[in-house]
């Protein structure tokens, strides 16, 4: 057994504990913990992998991990951090959504090589509970005032333009059901989550201290029994940015919905500042080795050591080995003209991702056959050059590529051959202006 409270504390993700000693009670034997996921999308995203990450640590210090899909909670939907109703999703839409998101918690527990977590479906129980059960075995042990004290319902009532429905006011009771359910059936001792759900998570935890007070005969009986929370701060970055967020939209673990080389780069761009809270938050790595790495970026940030250690890490574990090195070779292959970074060596999904914000262009394939079509014509075709005689002085003067290959030569010309995946020509100007031709 390994101290995991410890852990959590010096990487910064010890918000509120339910009980001060957790740390030294969860060393005396093994603990089943939970982390709930919102199945609001048919994909995670970034803001969600702290709780995966969470309870792959959980899990190697020797206790068991459950991720709960909230398939009958989606259908309320947590009032917490919205101003207004959410709208209300199908059952084919949850059921589709629960289906993803499980295959991804599976998928980053085998990449993590944590051993197994078990993934339940809350609507398994929660669809089947009748209303008058609820609030005889539920409903009772809450008081209203109670429950409009927590941070989530007071701040949807003090809003009197949108105020709270009975629906998602009864949010946090299921939640609570939650975790009674899971006490009772896996022995769940643990919730975690992120600090906006410290009411939720304690609404479970007193649920369980009141029921088995009442089935053991007090309160002195049940606190033997008891059940616990921890919650880790909400992310934000320290240049003002919202965490997860780019101008494209939120960073999902989806390779349909953000690409391997997408999310690589989110995390290669990180801000100095930033880096290694995000280390200690998102990897494995030690102390002395983030220390290090923190020392290495502060003496040459150019070389950019925490953030290449960061995103190799991160999206090794959300998408494999594999798909992390076509990332990095595109990468390298986006900010360098050096030997080895030629585009040829990326798979064709990975190219289209790295060059989809540059400008594009039909070209006939009968140009490229023979002997091909002068490269200066098709510099000047793209614009990215102004005219023959610009392109001509780009090439005389080293800042002309094909395919990141540089030109040397005003008289090169470009054939069939050059075809990337047999249909693509990349022409580059300088270190970042691209123009794509796609060979018709």
């Amino acid at each position: 057994m390994q101290d995991i409270v410890a852990e959590l504390q010096w990487r910064g993700l010890v918000h509120q504990m339910t009980d001060p000693a957790l740390g030294a009670k969860l060393l005396k034997e093994p603990t089943t913990v939970y982390c709930g996921f919102d199945p609001t999308a048919d994909s995670l995203h970034i803001g969600n992998l702290l709780g995966l990450v969470n309870l792959v640590r959980f899990q190697r210090a020797g206790h068991k991990a459950i991720a709960i899909a909230g398939g009958g909670t989606g259908f309320i939907g947590d009032p917490g951090g919205k101003t207004e109703e959410r709208a209300l999703q199908t059952k084919e839409q949850l059921e589709k959504n629960c289906a993803s998101i499980q295959a991804q918690i599976s998928r980053i527990f085998n990449f993590a090589n944590a051993g197994d977590v078990k993934l339940i479906n809350n609507a398994d129980w929660l669809c089947s509970l009748s209303m008058i059960e609820f609030l005889r075995d539920v409903g009772k042990h809450f008081t209203v005032n109670a429950m409009m004290e927590k941070e989530s319902v007071r701040a949807r009532l003090e809003d009197r333009a949108h105020g709270i429905s009975f629906t998602e006011f009864s949010y946090m009771l299921l939640q609570a059901y939650d975790y009674l359910y899971l006490y009772e059936k896996y022995n769940c001792r643990v919730q975690v989550g992120g600090s906006d759900q410290y009411g939720n998570i304690t609404a479970g935890s007193d649920l369980i201290r009141r029921v088995l007070a009442k089935r053991l005969g007090g309160e002195e009986a049940a606190a033997e029994k008891q059940a616990w929370g921890l919650t880790w701060p909400l992310i934000t970055r320290s240049d003002g940015k919202k965490f997860g967020k780019t101008e494209a939209g939120a960073i999902w673990l989806s390779a349909e919905r953000t690409s391997p080389y997408e999310f690589y780069q989110y995390w290669i761009n990180t801000p100095d500042s930033d880096t290694g809270m995000f280390l200690r938050y998102f990897t494995d790595f030690k102390k002395e080795e983030i220390e290090a790495l923190e020392a290495q970026t502060k003496a040459e940030p150019q070389k950019r050591a925490a953030q290449k250690s960061l995103a190799k890490a991160v999206t090794t574990l959300v998408h494999g080995p594999d798909e992390c090195r076509s990332a990095e070779n595109a990468t390298a292959a986006l900010f360098s003209t050096a030997k080895g970074a030629s585009l040829t060596e990326l798979d064709e999904k990975t190219l289209l991702d790295l060059v989809k914000e540059a400008p594009s262009g039909a070209l006939p394939a009968a140009r490229l056959a023979g002997e091909g079509a002068p490269l200066i014509e098709l510099m000047a075709e793209s614009g990215l050059w102004p005219s023959k005689g610009e392109a001509r002085r780009a090439i005389q003067g080293g800042g002309a590529s094909l395919n990141n290959n540089k030109v040397t030569d005003v008289g090169a010309k470009a054939a069939s051959k050059d075809l990337l995946h047999g249909k693509y020509l990349v022409l580059r100007k300088g270190k970042k202006d691209y123009y794509l031709f796609r060979v018709e």
